[in-house]
């Protein structure tokens, strides 16, 4: 092992512990814990040290097999891709200690199947942000795809046939992504992402261009969950097995945003006169601060925890969106930090929501009332994450949302700033209704007798406390991150 290659190391370990935990978990599932948390555990710190090494030395460029491009598939490690791999691997080892003991509770003599498909989940999540070749990108997006309809259907009840629909949304969404890399590359000749970027200006076939872009767009858009073409979301992430959700929820529709900046910058640059100078731009915009008020208001009307976050998801999918759109410096600062910040959130919403369902059983809203008594430390994670929702100083949520609405004052988009303002506000309302019904309404057989704490274990519980700590950290270092790896990153992508 040398540290010049240490980038593919990140993704082979856990690719052959996902072997490993097939083979022996389905002799002991005592093998399955620490081969999957040490895999993760050594991916985060090489994670760490690819993204120290390119904010050092600049962007890394990989062949696999020696195959130059536009021949062979071309890894591209550049800040903001090293920065998706560190996020990536860390929320996945947060994540799977989370999963463990609800996999063990949900999945009794499945768990060997369930982390193999999870394992290499996480390792196509990381092949994504790091490859530079369009069609290899499509190859590992169906991966993750794959990979999620296989833990989703793993679920109870309904959870079947949620993964059937997001199979048939998530196919039409491929295809539309393959035919946009099928024009580029009728046109180009290249499937390499910087080939084709530097191709496509000397071409005069600006109508055939335009249709590859949309298309690409509308098949990442339907995986992205982007207002209106979310409606496989909320089924798939709340009717998932509780594990699943825990990966799922927080970076899948965070990585395929990380997909379009990438399509954006890295294939066609939003200078480009169709998307600056028709109008395009602003109607993205406008669509976006439509979908931010649509999912707001329908998380308004849910009654059952999960599938309000999973509405509120597909909200914080349109603060992104409109981000990248805003086409300015700061607007895209506020995207790239929000990518990170609204992980960790989903994240460490989704593990409160895993320990309250595996003490409780149940996520309806009439089910929390008291909850403080018996779950203090889960609530209080809790209070912090729906916070940093909200965008309370100094939790991390409240900066990129502050970038997000600088950047929406600068474009002169209103619109989007008002709806940015509006989500926010629904969050409040949101939120202090849980705070208020968890901590101020008494359970119905209370007869205010004092009540045990009870928990849920430890590796559920740890896992909660380190994200809602990360939340503050984060926030408190947000300076820090954008002068060190956001506007570098921003510097490269330009």
């Amino acid at each position: 092992m040398t540290l010049a290659n240490l980038h593919m190391y990140v993704l082979a370990v856990p690719l052959l512990t996902a072997l490993a935990v097939n083979l022996l978990g389905r002799r002991s599932r005592t093998w399955i814990a620490p081969l999957t948390l040490g895999a993760l555990s050594f991916s985060t710190v090489a994670a760490a040290l690819v993204l120290v090494r390119v904010l050092r030395e600049g962007t890394l460029h990989y062949t696999v097999g020696n195959w130059s491009p536009p021949y062979g598939i071309e890894l591209v490690i550049d800040p903001l891709g090293a920065l998706m791999l560190l996020l990536v691997a860390a929320a996945a080892l947060l994540a799977t200690c989370g999963a463990l003991p609800s996999v063990a509770l949900e999945l009794p003599g499945r768990e060997h199947l369930f982390f193999t498909l999870y394992l290499i989940l996480i390792v196509g999540l990381m092949g994504l942000v790091i490859t530079g070749d369009a069609f290899n990108l499509y190859v590992l997006l169906e991966i993750t795809s794959i990979t999620t309809y296989g833990l989703i259907a793993m679920g109870k009840g309904r959870a079947p046939l949620a993964s059937f629909n997001y199979i048939i949304m998530g196919s039409i969404g491929a295809c539309f992504y393959l035919l946009g890399v099928g024009y580029l590359y009728i046109l180009t000749g290249t499937l390499n992402m910087a080939d084709i970027s530097a191709i496509l200006p000397t071409l005069p076939g600006t109508v055939a261009a335009a249709t590859a872009f949309a298309f690409l767009l509308v098949g990442l858009w339907i995986k992205m969950a982007f207002f209106p073409l979310h409606g496989w979301l909320p089924n798939a992430y709340s009717l998932a097995p509780t594990g699943a959700g825990l990966l799922i929820a927080p970076l899948m529709t965070k990585v395929t945003i990380y997909l379009m900046i990438r399509v954006l910058y890295s294939i066609i640059h939003p200078n480009w006169a169709l998307l600056a100078e028709s109008g395009v731009q602003s109607a993205l915009v406008w669509a976006a601060a439509l979908g931010i008020v649509c999912a707001s208001a329908l998380a308004l009307s849910q009654r059952d925890l999960k599938r309000m976050l999973t509405y509120l998801i597909v909200a914080e999918v349109g603060y992104m969106v409109g981000g990248v759109f805003l086409a300015n410096e700061t607007g895209l600062t506020g995207a790239i930090l929000h990518i990170v910040n609204d992980a960790l959130m989903t994240l460490c919403l989704f593990l409160a929501a895993a320990a309250i369902v595996y003490r409780t059983g149940s996520l309806e809203f009439d089910s929390l009332r008291g909850l403080y008594r018996r779950m203090p430390v889960t609530l209080a994670a809790f209070t912090l994450a729906a916070f940093s929702m909200i965008g309370v100083p100094p939790t991390a949520g409240f900066f990129s949302k502050w970038y997000l609405l600088l950047g929406g004052i600068e474009a002169g988009q209103w619109g989007y700033v008002g709806a940015l303002l509006f989500s926010s506000l629904v969050n409040a309302v949101l939120f202090f209704r849980i705070i208020e019904i968890a901590y101020f309404r008494n359970s119905p057989d209370d007869d205010h007798r004092p009540l045990p704490v009870s928990e849920a274990p430890a590796m559920l519980v740890g896992p909660l406390v380190l994200s809602a700590v990360a939340l503050l950290v984060l926030g408190l270092g947000a300076g820090g991150l954008v002068d060190s790896v956001i506007l570098p990153a921003i510097a490269a992508l330009l």
